[in-house]
């Protein structure tokens, strides 16, 4: 044991292999834990792409529905239905068009209506829904049956119950 104590250089180096292991394995502990939170980290980049993503998206719609509101300068549903069906031709087809009522909501008014469009084709059918959603006014289909003619099986009647939003 006195020869190993003796030999000052040899228990230099094992001395400086422990360290060296010492410093090794902490570096690798700290690297395997610094990989770990990379990989937590990812993950929650992964999470935040898809909030900003669906933010965006319901963004895009809020700032589409803004949009309607400033647009409007319709008074009333009954205008609004004629700006609907007048400008493609089927103001004739429109047998029906009841006020259903008024009432307030807390930023505005909802008016409901029930139109009844007799004789449409499908195609008609279409661009009537179309027409409603692309609307440059708050316009929502409440209730919608569709049936067909008496007269001809080819061509539907609609009922629709539309509800129009006016802000304050």
């Amino acid at each position: 044991m006195r020869e190993l104590l003796g030999n000052k250089s040899l228990i230099y180096a094992i001395s400086v292999l422990i360290v060296f292991f010492v410093f090794a394995g902490i570096g690798m502990q700290t690297l395997a834990s610094s990989k770990k939170e990379l990989k937590l980290l990812q993950e929650r980049r992964k999470a935040l792409l898809l909030l900003k993503d669906e933010y965006m998206s319901i963004k895009q719609k809020v700032d589409l529905v803004e949009a309607k509101k400033s647009m409007m300068n319709v008074p009333g549903i009954v205008q609004a239905i004629d700006e609907i069906f007048q400008p493609m031709g089927l103001k004739n087809k429109l047998k029906t068009v009841r006020a259903a009522g008024k009432k307030e909501i807390r930023d505005g008014f909802e008016e409901e209506a029930e139109i009844t469009v007799e004789k449409v084709g499908i195609n008609e059918m279409l661009n009537i829904f179309y027409k409603i959603e692309t609307a440059p006014m708050i316009l929502t289909i409440k209730r919608a049956s569709i049936k067909k003619s008496f007269e001809n099986p080819e061509l539907l009647t609609l009922n629709i119950v539309l509800s129009f939003l006016k802000t304050k």
